[in-house]
């Protein structure tokens, strides 16, 4: 089928509008690939220096004749999803030694894990983590010894951090290794349930440990559909894994031998050899869009469209929210997984999962099938799966049917016609919403506001019996010049209570609420934010607010809002403690979040 007008519509605009910008970074990748080979530009004494400790590699690393490969790893053992990362290396490794090249790790990079920081103070430094790990990629890679590198890292500022590295390196090739989720525990929808139950009161905390600890239960990604899985999506979408690679489990045969096999492809696609694949060149204009189709398809998290501006910019493209408004409103929601629906990602995995929404998408001319990945020239790869043969990887042809379409349905009946996020404006600024878990009739409220400055003075109201009527909750100064735009997830379990208890409830932020936000209609990343001129900096207890995802809107109705005086609240608290400290330099620096809130791009 040709590719849809809007599709190509929407990439045209992206590719005009980044026409200057795009083809001075490739003019920059292009000179850099020209030098050659990266150690042939360092003296014996850098040499000697980098290759001390490789033992029986020395020589093959001093030949230059033969590739070295550079292991960037978010490995830590506090991160579930980053735990099973600790055998990577001696794998990569040993793969490497068997097609006669090497590998080395080329540095570690900070991989803070928001499910421990949820609704502490430690949150209000997780999104500018993500400069971080592109600063700390970059210096691992500025050794200069590297003819390719991947990339060990899963969760949520993780991935886009590292791939704003890896364009900007952009001259060398990149294959992104995933460790894959958890298998399943207790049911996502359980959880929420004991959630809910405790900030009603209704249970203690030591039922509410149990479930928590019955969930998250092991090594790998949690398995709910939030943005640490939307990025293994993303990855696949944009041709930057292996095919097939993002949902198997850890520990487990095809996992190490898909692990093997990314080591070798990365070797591989070098300069040295004959299909050399810079991730300049993949990603593209193309890339991006087929990336933000995966996003709306699957119902993917809110926080992409906060990374995905960024790390198109680190390749010189430039994405702006109408190009997420315009591909939701012709891309189908294919995918029920939690917290859109009961299943987890195994569930989805095992229906069919990323290869036969793929395979639909391409039928059905929603995505680009000629962009360039790491597997080939084509995304009609990513429709194969992967089986261990021999202890080996091979790649056979899909089912192209869904196993589950209570999960997982084609295109032509998906479970709406739009996709799962929502772009909103209007006059308290300009917004998302993700709206493929939200009710059909919560998609537009009206009601008077409440006005808070953090989320702790929200479940303050809600124990002392403050929330009687109809509400729009705004929680401002979350932005990140304010303190850093921490995730707002804590306030899911408080405000699902208000609404099981039949009152129509929203929240209006310039904060960020995770990927597994729930069924709250949540109008998020307001911009300008309120710290920095946003309108939301003069709102009052009771001002009338609509949030209008039917129509696009988030606007306050009652008149004179404009003419009153910003708050200005104290913000000194937000400078010291747990870190925060460090993080002053970002905070006066970092760009609007419709742009990314990027501090290094």
């Amino acid at each position: 089928m040709s590719l849809n007008p809007t599709i190509q519509a929407v990439t045209d605009r992206i590719k005009e509008r980044s026409q200057q910008s795009r083809s001075h970074y490739l003019d920059k990748m292009k000179r850099a690939a020209d030098e050659g080979p990266r150690r042939a530009h360092l003296t014996c004494g850098n040499q000697a220096h980098a290759y001390a400790a490789m033992g029986d590699d020395k020589d093959a690393l001093a030949s230059e004749q033969t590739p070295n490969l550079g292991i960037v790893t978010a490995y830590n053992d506090m991160l579930s999803a980053h735990q099973p990362f600790e055998r990577f290396p001696e794998l990569i490794k040993t793969a490497a030694r068997n097609v006669r090249a090497t590998a080395q790790v080329a540095g570690g990079v900070p991989a803070m894990c928001d499910g421990v920081t949820q609704g502490q103070t430690g949150m209000e430094l997780s999104l500018f983590s993500r400069d971080v790990i592109a600063l700390a990629a970059g210096v691992g890679l500025s050794h200069n010894t590297f003819d390719a590198a991947v990339y060990l890292g899963v969760c949520d500022k993780i991935v886009p951090g590292l791939v704003i590295a890896a364009a900007t390196f952009g001259y060398i090739p990149s294959l992104f290794l995933p460790a894959g989720p958890m298998v399943s525990g207790l049911p996502n929808d359980e959880k929420a349930r004991v959630r809910q139950q405790f900030a009603a009161g209704e249970i203690g905390r030591d039922e509410l440990m149990k479930a928590e600890m019955a969930s998250y239960h092991g090594p790998g990604t949690c398995t709910f559909y939030g943005t640490a899985n939307s990025n293994q999506m993303l990855m696949e979408f944009m041709g930057l894994h292996l095919p097939g690679a993002s949902f198997v489990n850890p520990n487990t045969p095809l996992r190490d031998a898909l692990t093997v096999a990314g080591a070798e492809r990365a070797l591989e696609i070098t300069a040295l050899g004959n299909d050399y694949r810079p991730v300049s060149d993949i990603l593209d204009e193309k890339a991006f869009v087929n990336g933000i189709v995966g996003l709306m398809a699957t119902g993917g998290s809110t926080n992409l469209v906060i990374h995905l501006p960024a790390m198109a910019r680190a390749a010189g493209v430039i994405l702006d929210l109408q190009d997420f408004a315009d591909l939701s409103d012709v891309v189908p929601l294919m995918a029920k997984v939690y917290p859109n629906g009961l299943a987890d990602v195994n569930h989805f995995h095992a229906a069919g999962g990323l290869g036969y929404m793929i395979g639909d998408l391409l039928e059905s001319g929603l995505l680009h099938p000629d962009t360039k990945t790491v597997a080939g020239d084509g995304l009609a790869d990513y429709t194969q799966e992967p089986k261990v043969q021999d202890g080996r990887v091979i790649w056979q042809k899909g089912s192209g049917e869904t196993q589950n379409d209570k999960i997982l349905r084609p295109a032509t009946d998906p479970f709406q016609k739009t996709g799962g996020l929502k772009q909103l404006i209007g006059n308290l600024g300009h917004g998302m919403m993700k709206v493929s878990a939200v009710a059909p009739e919560l998609h537009v409220i009206e009601a008077k506001a409440r006005v808070f400055e953090s989320q702790d003075a929200v479940k303050a109201a809600f124990k002392a019996g403050e929330f009687t009527e109809n509400t729009v909750v705004v929680v401002r100064f979350q932005g990140p010049s304010a303190n850093g735009m921490p995730e707002l997830h804590g306030l899911t379990p408080t405000l699902s209570v208000m609404m099981s208890k039949g009152l129509k409830v929203a929240l209006v932020t310039d904060g960020r609420m995770s990927g597994a936000s729930g069924k709250v209609p949540s109008a998020i990343h307001v911009s300008p934010e309120a710290a920095k001129g946003g309108l939301l900096a003069k709102l009052q207890d009771g001002d009338l607010v609509r949030v209008d995802a039917v129509a696009g809107t988030l606007d306050v109705l009652t008149s004179g809002v404009e003419a009153r005086t910003p708050a200005t609240p104290d913000l000194s608290d937000n400078t010291a403690g747990v870190g925060r400290e460090l993080f002053e330099v970002f905070r006066q620096n970092v760009g609007l979040a419709t742009h990314g809130a990027g501090v290094v791009v």
